[in-house]
């Protein structure tokens, strides 16, 4: 079958995947769910990414509280603070944490990623914001969209603010739901007079989510297998994606997004023409994998430039060895 052969795990990989518990029944509730997320995950990858932490007089942090439609959210600024430059301009990366892929944007939060984002901060020398946009079913579709947008218009305007300069980068960036969002961005920026001035320049998209599985079109299916054939009942797979999708009498199968619509499938835009260049990662043995080539493929089809990296490593790679990645990858 078409890319399997990117679904070969590496004997590392397999090491680590044999010391992870068995698969366990979904939890019960959205609320539940959201308990591991805070409780399990993030402490997990707050302890992954901490032996990566530069020294805290190398970067300051500044929490910025916004307004948007129906109320506010925050925006995370990091920026970098070497003492010999201290009137330097940097690039700045817009970054959206993931959460939930086809529970559409329903977990997560702003500390997912923030050691992570601390640590390229210092490393490559850019001013990472980081946004908290609010979550579904709350704040159900396009909230998230619009909140994202929202932040991107507001860093825009405030680039000074972070000690930033656009015309030396404008990135948007996220993992998984929040690649999702970084496409949807992007989109909207092409086609907005607002960014005439301070067009996005680049796209990093990590283990990204471009098409629900409702809305496949017909003349690529048999090219979009992996949703049905990979995953890790361990981490992530159909069943465990089909159970939360359908299975939370609060979730987003009731309030969210349309599977058709471009906003929840970017892949389904009628063009991407003129968006901006997309730097994307992928999971080889990870269930979205085969969504994310076809992403690839249909950019270059209409003139962006991109360039993709597949990792023979399953979905949750991103978390344990992330760093590595983006540290070897962006230089090369």
């Amino acid at each position: 079958m078409q890319n399997d052969q990117l679904s070969v795990h590496d004997p590392d990989w397999d090491a680590v995947l044999a010391l992870l518990p068995p698969p366990t029944p979904p939890p019960a509730s959205l609320a539940d769910a959201r308990d591991i997320w805070r409780n399990v995950i993030l402490p997990l990858v707050r302890s992954n990414n901490e032996p990566l932490l530069p020294k805290e007089s190398e970067y300051r942090v500044e929490d910025h509280q916004i307004p948007v439609e129906g109320g506010q959210i925050t925006l995370r600024s990091l920026i970098p603070t070497p003492s010999s430059t201290a009137d330097r301009k940097y690039p700045l990366l817009y970054f959206m944490h993931g959460g939930g892929r086809y529970l559409w944007w329903v977990y997560g939060t702003i500390d997912l990623d923030d050691f992570f984002l601390r640590a390229i901060c210092v490393e490559f020398q850019i001013v990472v914001v980081n946004v908290e946009y609010r979550l579904a079913p709350e704040f159900p579709f396009p909230t998230p969209i619009d909140d994202a947008y929202a932040g991107l218009k507001w860093a825009a305007e405030h680039a000074s603010l972070f000690s930033a300069s656009l015309a030396k980068g404008f990135i948007v960036s996220g993992t998984s739901a929040g690649a999702n969002l970084a496409t949807v961005l992007a989109h909207r920026a092409r086609d907005d007079p607002f960014f005439k001035d301070s067009r996005i320049s680049g796209q990093l998209l990590q283990i990204p989510s471009t098409v629900h599985p409702g809305a496949y079109p017909e003349e690529y299916k048999a090219e979009l297998n992996s949703y049905a054939t990979l995953g890790d009942p361990r981490i992530l797979d159909k069943r465990a994606m089909d159970d939360c999708y359908g299975g939370y009498p609060e979730s987003p199968s009731k309030y969210g997004a349309p599977p058709s619509d471009p906003e929840c499938s970017p892949l389904l835009y009628p063009s991407h023409v003129g968006v901006a260049p997309a730097y994307i990662q992928v999971c080889g043995a990870d269930a979205l994998r085969d969504e994310a080539l076809l992403y690839e493929r249909l950019l270059r089809e209409d003139g962006v430039q991109t360039k993709m990296d597949v990792y023979v490593a399953p979905l949750g790679f991103h978390h344990l060895h992330r760093a590595y990645c983006i540290s070897s990858d962006t230089q090369g």
